[in-house]
């Protein structure tokens, strides 16, 4: 299997980010994981939340489709009862399998403006096929007590809109994510000129596969490096 990061810039204009993002996915093998970045459909369009939410309807009936033999994973801005979210789906054999909401708002971004907190209790590891499965979005990287919801996961996913200016920042905690957890980590941050890129697949050793000049960035999932590291780097992790 395949992890992959699509390290894509968002334009304006929503339909042109869909057809591009379908393109990409559609060239990726069959049985990958791929996640996007945060909001790559719309990015954060606080000018037009109500068009986002509204396009993000027919944008999730066209995600899923693609996901017939792939698990496909991206945000979207969603409207429920009047508020907007911040929200992960997961897409798995043509269903959406888990949902998220960003519970950690970046306040230097405008986003406690602009969204609503998701619930805490949905930040958890799900199985797909046998692997144990979780993300954090962007922002909620830097919470230790969001480490210990996800403690165990075989792989986790960071969709994100880091700034330029934090790049440092970005590589450094999405590494350490993967050491700590004995893990693979999917870091995958929007290609924007005043975004970071780093978009990477990091093995749980450490071993970063990055290239800020690809949309495509990809590598193998192994589970036996899963297994070696918590073997002879016991610190209590089960695989």
């Amino acid at each position: 299997m395949k992890l992959i990061a699509l390290q894509i810039k968002t334009t304006p204009n929503f339909q042109d980010n869909l057809t591009h993002l379908q393109e990409l996915i559609n060239s990726c093998e069959n049985n990958s994981l791929i996640l996007a970045p945060e909001l790559a459909l719309s990015g954060f369009a606080y000018d037009k939340m109500q068009e986002a939410a509204d396009f993000s309807i027919k944008a999730i009936e066209e995600i899923k489709e693609l996901s017939k033999n792939k698990t496909i994973a991206l945000t979207f801005i969603k409207e429920e009862n009047k508020k907007f979210f911040n929200t992960l789906h997961i897409f798995h054999n043509q269903q959406i399998i888990h949902s998220q909401s960003k519970v950690k708002l970046f306040p230097l971004g405008n986003e406690l403006e602009h969204f609503s907190a998701g619930n805490i209790e949905d930040i958890k590891i799900i199985e797909i096929n046998g692997l144990k499965i979780a993300t954090l979005i962007c922002f909620e990287l830097r919470f230790p007590e969001l480490w210990g919801k996800i403690k165990g996961a075989d792989i986790i996913l960071n969709p994100a809109m880091w700034g330029l200016k934090r790049k440092d920042h970005y590589e450094t905690i999405s590494k350490s994510l993967a050491l700590v957890n004995q893990c693979f980590v999917i870091a995958c941050n929007s290609a924007d000129d005043d975004m970071a890129k780093g978009s990477a697949i990091i093995n749980p050793f450490g071993i970063v596969r990055k290239d800020d000049k690809k949309e495509i960035i990809e590598d193998f999932f192994d589970l036996n490096e899963i297994k070696k590291v918590r073997e002879y780097i016991n610190i209590g992790l089960d695989r």
